[in-house]
């Protein structure tokens, strides 16, 4: 057991100085991810600094029909919130296919977003890995890649997000809210978490010292729908091997606004931008659905194993649009 010290700051101020003050510290939230670096030896911050019991633990509705989400919010209360369930399914459904009820009892809102790939060469210390070890190597790439990324990953890295829940807030255009030395911003979701490049052991554009806050997600489109599906190994308890999240609405059987996300296949949720701009405007039939896609997954370059990823998120992503067109009402 390695020591470290420990503090249960009374408010967010608090929290950032001390975050920032000592290099190496952590966020303590529900600890379901940093705990277990910790046992693995991944992880081995000199302060754990416990931000579980701070004001941040509420859903509130924003005046123009959106949503502000604590950042200890538990994945459980998130899922099954009345808010959620009514105006955004796919937040709801991500939320529900991910990890176990004890544990989406215990994980909070920020430490979803802050969770760490579950590539097995970052997990095993007695392995390289750039991500843990810059510089070090990336034996993933030859050696046991199956699970892992087919999208915008870089000779350093092929490692994928685990995420659920932000593959979901990507496509429904949520705000990440930051607390930090500097003061407080808002950053995208989609704009969140990095590629991997030449420097894949930063996940994310977050600053040292600061806290993430609360997500913010804004008000759904009039007569929008959404979905998120997941495909894995086995039926629950398990990672993504590709998954999507979907926003449409449909006007005169023509689509007037999407919004395509796609997990378990990048570095990141990867916000399927070249797929959208097919389907805007578009029909909304399935010969639609499948060249859009097709234009997204044009840039996958699977690695020896994990091609089948490619086809798998396709068919994910026709058929969820495809029941979506189902549902949407004319805006």
């Amino acid at each position: 057991m390695k020591p470290f010290a420990y503090l249960r700051p009374a408010s967010v101020a608090e929290a950032v100085r001390a975050g920032a003050g000592q290099p190496g510290a952590r966020f303590l939230g529900g600890g379901t991810n940093l705990v277990d670096l910790m046992k693995l030896g991944v992880e081995a911050p000199g302060l754990l600094i416990d931000v579980s019991r701070l004001p941040l633990d509420q859903v509130t509705g924003t005046d123009d029909g959106g949503l502000r989400i604590g950042a200890t919010v538990r994945n459980s209360d998130l899922a099954a919130h009345p808010g959620v369930r009514r105006d955004f399914p796919a937040l709801s459904q991500a939320l529900l296919a991910g990890a176990s009820g004890q544990l989406r009892n215990t994980a909070t809102t920020g430490g979803n977003l802050l969770q760490r790939t579950r590539c097995p060469y970052f997990q095993d210390i007695s392995k390289p890995c750039n991500k843990r070890t810059p510089g070090s190597g990336c034996p993933a790439r030859e050696g046991v890649h199956r699970d892992l990324a087919v999208l915008g990953h870089s000779q350093d890295c092929v490692a994928t997000h685990p995420s659920d829940m932000a593959v979901a807030l990507a496509a429904l255009d949520a705000t990440v809210q930051l607390h930090g030395p500097e003061g407080e911003r808002a950053v995208p979701v989609t704009g969140f978490h990095r590629l991997p490049g030449d420097n894949p052991d930063q996940d994310t554009v977050i600053r040292p010292g600061e806290l993430i806050t609360e997500v913010v997600l804004p008000p759904p489109p009039p007569g929008a729908v959404s979905l998120y599906r997941k495909a894995r190994d086995r039926a629950s308890y398990a990672f993504a091997l590709a998954s999507v999240a979907a926003v449409l609405s449909v006007r005169d059987g023509r689509v007037e606004r999407v919004s395509l996300a796609f997990g378990g296949l990048a570095h990141r949720p990867w916000r399927a931008r070249a797929a959208e701009d097919v389907l805007r405007g578009a029909p909304a039939t399935e010969d639609t659905f499948v060249r859009a896609v097709g234009a997204e997954l044009e840039a996958a370059r699977p690695l020896r194993d994990n091609g089948f990823k490619v086809d798998l998120a396709r068919r994910l992503a026709v058929g969820a649009l495809a029941e979506l067109t189902t549902q949407a009402a004319p805006a």
